[in-house]
């Protein structure tokens, strides 16, 4: 069989740089080829449609790729398998036959036989391509095999003298290449009767973990945004070129690119969808673009970024995520390019076509996502899907406004992350976002019961120095009350108005003198009358004791009773296999009165139902020290992630006293604060984040407070504390009372809380441990005085 080029070009065809999958997706792309035209057709097809990897066991091994659509006769398997031709058609299939598998093929190994057959053909035809043995007179050796089934159909594609870095990954990563090749073939996998077989086991599409179609979120109390949007718009048609792929001019006869005359009209169409991922992640969000069904960018985040038409070249700004951009983002997508040619790699697009800028339009639109942006620059509103979602989401605030789970004072992004990784392992539970949702929902209500508790104790009415101190958790003797303030995990959901209660002396349950209530109907009502409590929901354990999966439920109503109906602040109930509900009252006095941490007590129960099963010789505490560090791991009072925590939150505090000085129009008196060193660490910071300014433009807006040294932020609140404090940003009360020392007492509170987490923002070193439980309390405490967001 004559192939063309020569064995030297094919040499240095192996020499393109291609990745493992890319090679073995080369090949697939021309099996799913043949299936689509065979499935789009309508007719029953025997067999189905399927493709087989068999990775290579060794380095000596082989890789071997086999599919079951219709095969090829000797004519077209001589050109299929010649260097630079192509007979498929580039706007409709995914594979480049004759480029794309040489490439692929002798970047994997030096020999190569293809094997080919159609239904009632009598035997198995092909070639054998070896890179050591072809000479220039272009002639590759024409092999056969007997046929056992006549009605068998399909090619067969095995390479052999596998290069043996290559053989090592091939040998190595299968779990890792199926996982690439679900991400790219997901739509396929999901809209078409497609298999793919790697190592053995199928391969499954990587689904996005999105909130579903009936989510929203409602901006400025008056714009009802969802968290799915669909795109479908189709352009005018255009004509373009069979043979380059280059689309042209409406009125040409020729290719004025290849000089073709293979023109023909075709439909030109952006469609697809942008959402919202139900947790965050600092890699796994952005837009995957797809042709004909084939991710070419996955994750791909250059659409949240707005490049100036007029500015210099690289004058790029990263619009999302800026707000807490350390946390990653939430936006993402899958939008269909069919008419948009992509590079010969197959992993972008031709940035520079018309088409690909017109898509872009669609999607992001041409001004700013950011709307103070878009002003000064002079731009209309943008109103483009990707800016309808920017607008809505582009905030990580715990709650119904921004659709973040939270735990009543905070997100709970680890949490949402580990439920996304169930989701992706196929768990039912994690199907649906439903348990995102009640997380959202329980978040609302220990808010309410938080705000609720709040307003009772500062008593209104009496805006005087006893009723701040009352609010402030301090008593009429003024030394600090023992259940005034709550402590830091112990909010609680609130579904309907309880009677206040204490667990601790409280009958469990209303108990019938004829009939003592059992244990199944008492766990019944506990069900009934609790919340997720999604903190501690997770598997709890360890490697050499085993786990069990957990699911918390904080309890609304009433107390919880053990088997002699002695009051508990934690239950267990223990279920199928190694799962268990754990019931936690977090009105027992052990929470109320002595400020235990429900995950203590929570590891202690845990930790002996562990050690009865797995029968281990370690120590009660050592086996509770292991699960923690196991099973919570950013419970450590660990510098760097409590800075981080800190960052968090003070980014937000920026946000919000930003937004107050540019309503009340204080932020030139607000710039005046700053001494020299400041001005001059401001500047460097908004040069660092590509903010150049002129100094003299500062203190025009509050932008400048984005930027300025955390602790300038305490500074400022103490200097003016009337245009922070009476829930502008704090809820601390300020104005509302006549009392001067009642003033500074609420005052001193919050800004107590500010400095502790400015100085950790600040100093991020290694601290001493109560240091960093300080901060950490400090964090939690300045988050629940955060006002209501307007």
């Amino acid at each position: 069989m004559k192939i063309t080029p020569s064995a030297r070009v094919l040499r240095m065809l192996g020499e393109i740089e291609f990745d493992e999958w890319q090679c073995i997706a080369e090949l697939i792309d021309n099996a799913f080829d043949d299936f689509t035209e065979i499935h789009r057709s309508g007719a029953p097809w025997a067999g189905g449609y399927r493709v087989s990897v068999e990775l290579p066991d060794s380095a000596q091994g082989q890789l071997v790729i086999t599919d079951t659509g219709r095969g090829m006769t000797y004519d077209r398997l001589e050109r299929a398998v010649r260097a630079g031709w192509s007979g498929n058609d580039m706007h409709d299939k995914l594979g480049l036959f004759g480029m794309g598998f040489n490439v692929s093929t002798a970047r994997l190994g030096k020999r190569t036989r293809v094997l080919t057959t159609r239904q009632g053909d009598t035997e198995w035809i092909g070639v054998e391509i070896d890179l050591d043995r072809i000479g220039d007179d272009f002639e590759a050796e024409d092999i056969t095999e007997p046929k056992v089934d006549p009605n068998e159909h399909g090619t067969r594609i095995v390479i052999s003298r596998l290069h043996p870095a290559r053989a090592r990954w091939l040998n190595k990563n299968g779990a890792a290449l199926r996982n690439i090749l679900g991400q790219v073939y997901s739509w396929m996998f999901l809209n078409r009767p497609f298999e793919l077989w790697v190592g053995g086991f199928q391969v499954k599409p990587v689904r996005h973990c999105r909130w579903g179609e009936n989510r929203s979120v409602l901006y400025n109390n008056k714009e009802r945004i969802p968290a799915y949007i669909e795109i479908d718009q189709k352009l005018e048609n255009g004509l373009a070129c069979g043979d380059c792929g280059q689309w042209q001019l409406t009125d040409r006869d020729a290719c004025e690119d290849c000089g073709g005359n293979r023109l023909t009209i075709r439909e030109r169409r952006v469609h697809g969808w942008l959402g919202i991922q139900r947790y965050m992640h600092k890699n796994d969000y952005g837009i995957d673009f797809l042709r004909n069904g084939r991710k070419i960018l996955r994750w791909d985040k250059q659409l949240f970024t707005w490049r100036n038409p007029d500015g210099a070249v690289g004058n790029e700004e990263p619009e999302y995520p800026v707000d807490l951009a350390h946390q990653g983002g939430r936006i993402i997508g899958e939008i269909h390019l069919d008419h948009v040619p992509v590079t010969y790699q197959k992993d972008a697009f031709e940035y520079g076509d018309r088409s690909w800028r017109s898509a872009v339009e669609i999607v992001r639109g041409v001004a700013p996502l950011l709307p103070q942006r878009a002003v000064n620059l002079e731009y209309e509103e943008n109103t483009s899907p990707l800016a309808l979602l920017f607008k809505g989401f582009r905030r990580n605030d715990a709650g119904l406004r921004y659709l973040v789970p939270g735990d009543g004072r905070k997100p709970i992004h680890e949490d949402t992350r580990r439920w996304g990784q169930e989701f992706r392992r196929g768990n039912p539970d994690y199907e649906t976002d439903e348990r995102w949702w009640q997380a959202v929902e329980d978040h609302e209500a220990a808010k309410s019961r938080g705000k609720n508790a709040k307003a009772a104790a500062a008593t209104p009415g009496r805006p005087d120095e006893e009723a701040v101190m009352e609010a402030l958790g301090f008593n009429g003797a003024g030394t600090p009350s023992t259940t005034a303030l709550p402590g830091p995990d112990e909010s609680k959901p609130e579904t309907g108005a309880q009677p206040s209660k204490d667990s601790s002396s409280a009958p469990a349950a209303p108990a019938s003198e004829e009939r003592k209530e059992t244990r199944q109907e008492r766990v019944t009502r506990y069900m009934e009358s609790s919340t997720t409590y999604p903190a501690l929901s997770r598997s709890f354990g360890h490697p050499r004791v085993g786990f069990v999966e957990v699911e918390a439920r904080q309890l609304t109503a009433g107390g919880l009773t053990d088997e002699n109906l002695h009051p508990t602040p934690v239950l267990l109930d223990q279920r199928a296999g190694n799962s268990l509900v754990a019931f936690l009252d977090l009105d027992h006095s052990i929470f109320q009165k002595f400020g235990a941490d429900p995950a203590d007590l929570l590891l202690a129960e845990i930790a002996v139902l562990l050690s009865v099963r797995a029968e281990t010789e370690w120590s009660h505490s050592e086996l509770i020290a292991a699960i923690r560090a196991e099973s919570l791991p950013a419970t450590a009072l660990d510098a760097q992630m409590i800075s981080a925590e800190a960052q968090d939150l003070l980014a937000e505090i920026r946000h919000r006293m930003a937004s107050e000085l540019d309503r009340t129009g204080e932020a030139k008196k607000a710039y005046h604060f700053l001494s020299p060193d400041e001005l001059t660490a401001t500047e460097h910071a908004m040069i660092a984040n590509g903010k150049v300014t002129r100094t003299a433009d500062l203190g025009a807006n509050g932008e400048f407070l984005l930027h300025v040294p955390a602790l300038f932020l305490v500074h400022l609140v103490e200097s003016l504390p009337a245009a922070f404090m009476d829930n502008r940003v704090f809820q601390g009360i300020y104005e509302g009372v006549a009392s001067a020392s009642a003033r500074r007492l609420s005052l001193a509170r919050t800004v107590g809380y500010l400095s502790d987490v400015a100085t950790q923002a600040t100093f991020a070193g290694s601290s001493l441990p109560n240091q960093l439980l300080r901060t950490r309390l400090s964090i939690r405490l300045l988050a629940d005085d955060l006002a209501e967001e307007k």
